[in-house]
Formats: structure tokens, C-alpha cells, sequence
């Protein structure tokens, strides 16, 4: 993988930012009232760019990853600190009409409630680091290890994640045989 140096790292981080804050700002993303009217149902504008920002970055990614510059090295998966995680955002985002990035566009352009919002995640996040150790067992209990999208470890994967969900009958095509004859042994639907 190509190595950068870390003031490189840091600029091309904060251009990133600032453009990740210019567009929430541009499609209405930075007012609370467009996340709470998401999770009410009556404004889709955080799916729509959420899914857009799915679709670019992982063609980013595979790009990247062709010319070697990214890997593809999955964090194991603890059900219990995903689902406990997935509780406390959702509440946090319902409270405060705001997740992380959408906080710090907010904060940016001086609204009150986004600096709020930026103080309850530090302080939480803060309580978090000084809780980890004894919470690590608990978070890691059921741990399923590394799942990728292809549905295995990355050592059994044969073919792209991205082609799985952009393609699956091509996908389906670079399977091994073996792989294909266990789907279809076991889910004789296909």
C-alpha cells in the first residue's frame, strides 16, 4: 500500500471535512429538523444521500483498492456492542436531531443546538473511553469475528463484496463450485 505522509494525511482530512460539511450544508442535512423529519418518515432527504454516499464510496473504495492504495480488513463483529451501539445512537439522534456529522456542520455554521449536540457526543464519548475496559467483555460476548457482505471470512471470500450487492448474478458466476453446490444444497430456492 502506498504510504503518505502525515501532514498529506491531515490536509487532504480536513479538505475532506470541509467538503462533507459544504454538501450536508448544501442538501439541508446540518438542521435537526430534516433528521427528526427522517425518522418521523416525512423527509427522505437523509436516505437519499446516505445511499448516494454508500454507492460512491464504495466504488471509492474499489478504485482504491485496484491501485493499492486501500485494503479490505473487516472489524469482527460483536452483536451485543453493534445492537447496544446501534440503541444508543438512535436514542442520541432522536434526542438531539443530529448525528455526529450533521452535529459538527451545525456547530460549524454557529447553530446552538449543533454545539449541544457536539457536547452530549464528546462528554458520552469521553464516559465511554473511561467505562471501555470494564464494558470490553460484555461489548465482545457472541463475537461472530471477522463477516464480511459475501458471507464468510475474508480467507473463504471469492469474490468482491460490492459485486455480491451491485451485481449478484455475476458474483454468483465466480463462486467456486463447491460454494455453489452448499448454496443450493442449502437453500434449494436458487
Amino acid at each position: 500500500m502506498a504510504e503518505m505522509s502525515e501532514s498529506t494525511r491531515n490536509v487532504l482530512g480536513l479538505a475532506t471535512g470541509i467538503a462533507f460539511g459544504a454538501l450536508l450544508q448544501r442538501g439541508g442535512l446540518a438542521d435537526s429538523r430534516t433528521i427528526v423529519g427522517q425518522l418521523t418518515g416525512d423527509d427522505a432527504r437523509v436516505a437519499k444521500t446516505m445511499g448516494t454516499a454508500v454507492a460512491v464510496g464504495a466504488l471509492g473504495h474499489r478504485w482504491l483498492k485496484r491501485r493499492g492504495v486501500t485494503t479490505v480488513e473487516p472489524k469482527p463483529m460483536n452483536p451485543v456492542g453493534l445492537i447496544g451501539g446501534a440503541v444508543l445512537f438512535g436514542a442520541g439522534m432522536a434526542l438531539s436531531g443530529y448525528c455526529p456529522g450533521t452535529a459538527a456542520a451545525a456547530a460549524g455554521s454557529g447553530r446552538r443546538e449543533g454545539v449541544w449536540a457536539m457536547a452530549g457526543m464528546l462528554a458520552a464519548a469521553t464516559v465511554f473511553i473511561a467505562t471501555y475496559p470494564r464494558l470490553k467483555k460484555v461489548l465482545e460476548a457472541g463475537s461472530l469475528g471477522r463477516v464480511t457482505l459475501a458471507g464468510g471470512t475474508p480467507a473463504r471470500v471469492s469474490s468482491e463484496p460490492l459485486d455480491v450487492v451491485v451485481r449478484p448474478r455475476a458474483a454468483a458466476l465466480h463462486e467456486p463450485v463447491s460454494q455453489s453446490a452448499e448454496a443450493m444444497a442449502t437453500h434449494p430456492s436458487h
